[in-house]
């Protein structure tokens, strides 16, 4: 068992002890459990997946962050991140029909960018709502 933080720019999502973790690192999902080596990573679009202490296996959609691993605790800065059950749907398909619209118009790089950047969180979203419910 270690101690799990994960926290957004708007809250805090969750602190408490889970058994394993495993998140999207930036170079392919990373698996965690107790007593695990010091490491800091970047994260990308993706799935956190946490077992708690009552073996319950939770899962939260994410748009990048950092991860560090130090000392049994476990600390995930997300851009984003929801709950299965606080994901809309309907919103994200929108989301991603609007993305997709925009890498057929954008002129900059930057524009590209962003609108790849969106349209992989929505897929993200919208993938993991159907894989679970």
């Amino acid at each position: 068992m270690f101690k799990l933080s994960i926290v957004s720019p708007e809250r805090t999502l969750l602190e408490d002890d889970v058994e394993s973790l495993i998140v999207p690192g930036g170079e392919g999902y990373l698996g965690i459990l107790s007593h695990h080596a010091p490491l800091i990573s970047t994260l990308k679009v993706g799935e956190i997946t946490f077992r708690d202490t009552d073996k319950k296996e939770i899962s939260m959609a994410t748009s990048g962050g950092f991860i560090e691993v130090s000392d049994n605790v476990a600390s995930v800065l997300v851009d984003t991140a929801e709950f299965l059950d606080e994901i809309d749907l309907s919103r994200a398909e929108s989301e991603l029909h609007r993305a997709e619209e925009l890498l057929n118009v954008t002129v900059t790089a930057a524009d590209h960018d962003r609108a790849i950047h969106s349209r992989d969180k929505a897929r993200n979203r919208i993938n993991l709502v159907k894989k679970y419910k």
